[in-house]
């Protein structure tokens, strides 16, 4: 049953905390974690392929990225750190995960880079360099393509997307409806039975 509870936006259950160790960007990363929130013993597998798989962004990057559904901030914390002139949005129905995020930012020295948000708190002119997400499958189809179709216009022109998605969660199909909504979408890596997604805007 705790699995449900991420996805509301003030979970009940108790809130236990737990620290989460990984390794990314050739550093070892430690965040505080909690019950109710997405995969709060462990770095969640895909979000392990994802940050793995896909390229770091480059130092140099500027403007704004998004980390979609951020949980406790794994991804948003690697890529504010990865590049340290950009502004992570870090956004989640799922406010404990909010909480969680501020503090890991602040325990990192990026609070001042990391906007952990509501989704309707994110500006309407704020487009993104770079969206990563480790999306909800489980929210069902509707859901998910609602939430992508919210999203991924809002790459800047020669933004890219990077998505992991399970394999046996419908990886592949959802690569394939990306291509019918006329996005860019190609199969970047596939790893540990998850496919790391490549996204961009069509050249209009």
């Amino acid at each position: 049953m705790a699995g449900e509870h991420y996805f509301s936006a003030d979970p009940a259950v108790a809130h236990e905390r737990h620290e989460v160790v990984f390794e990314a960007l050739d550093q070892e990363f430690r965040l505080t974690s909690a019950s109710g929130v997405f995969s709060w013993s462990r770095l969640d597998p895909g979000t392990a392929v994802l940050l793995k798989e896909a390229p770091a962004p480059d130092p140099r990057t500027e403007g704004a990225l998004l980390d979609l559904g951020c949980g406790y901030g794994p991804i948003a914390t690697v890529l504010a750190t990865a590049a340290p002139r950009a502004t992570v949005y870090a956004i989640d129905v799922n406010q404990r995960a909010l909480e969680l995020v501020r503090e890991n930012a602040a325990a990192l020295g990026l609070a001042e880079r990391i906007v952990a948000a509501l989704p309707d708190e994110v500006p309407d002119g704020v487009g993104f360099t770079q969206i990563w997400s480790n999306p909800p499958i489980r929210i069902g189809k509707p859901e998910l393509h609602a939430l992508l179709l919210r999203w991924l216009p809002r790459l800047a022109p020669d933004g890219t997307a990077w998505l992991v998605v399970a394999k046996n969660l419908g990886g592949d199909s959802l690569q394939r409806w990306l291509a019918e909504q006329g996005f860019a979408a190609e199969r970047h890596a596939s790893h540990k039975g998850f496919r790391v997604l490549r996204v961009q805007k069509p050249l209009s």
